[in-house]
């Protein structure tokens, strides 16, 4: 008998998606787009992991994400993106875990996808200063949020929303000036609109 390749990781997770603020999918609600579907750039900025002996430390995620109706029904259409700068060690372990092979989160959400168009390696910079977060894949993607100031300067947050993707972590809910996304015949490009960013902490 095989035993699992025990993984964790942590660090930043990061949102970006067409839906107005707060976006309702994450309340198992239809997306508050025209078109009634929502399209969301994903990206999680590892400051810290292992897949067994690999150290997934200091890379980076990218998915895009296309939901053609209610997010829990299914039928996702994602595009993965790996860290240009992991070895191929590093990009079979990302591959793994963010494919959900390996148990933990990721294993949940596979259940929600139907069509993979893609896993590619790509250059991913992410920044995050102050209450602002934004990041570049290559030249497929482009997004940036700002925190949503609330009472006295405070952080508007949402936590145990039943469709999370940091499960236990409040949300911090953000509003996007740019989110732009091209590639596998997907295509968007919307301002002022929806975004999350959270520590996150998985394992599996």
């Amino acid at each position: 008998m095989t035993t699992a390749t025990k993984w964790n990781m942590s660090g930043t997770y990061f949102e970006s998606c067409d839906c107005e603020i707060a976006c309702p999918c994450i309340f198992l609600s239809a997306p508050s787009t025209e078109e009634g579907d929502c399209n969301v750039l994903i990206v999680w900025d590892i400051e810290s992991g292992n897949f067994g002996d690999t150290d997934l430390s200091g890379l980076n995620v990218a998915m895009a994400a296309h939901a053609p109706g209610l997010m829990i029904d299914g039928n996702w259409k994602v595009a993965l993106y790996l860290d240009e700068g992991a070895n191929e060690s590093q990009q079979a372990a990302l591959t793994q875990v963010f494919g959900g092979q390996v148990g933990g989160v990721f294993e949940i959400f596979a259940g929600f996808i139907s069509e993979i168009l893609g896993v590619s390696s790509a250059s991913i910079e992410y920044k995050s200063q102050g209450k602002s977060r934004s990041v570049t894949v290559g030249n497929i993607a482009e997004a940036s949020i700002e925190a949503i100031e609330g009472l006295e300067g405070s952080d508007v947050t949402v936590s145990g929303n039943p469709l999370g993707v940091v499960p236990g972590v409040p949300v911090v809910v953000s509003r996007s000036s740019v989110n732009t996304f091209e590639d596998h015949d997907m295509k968007w490009n919307v301002s002022g609109k929806n975004g999350y960013y959270s520590a996150f902490s998985y394992e599996g």
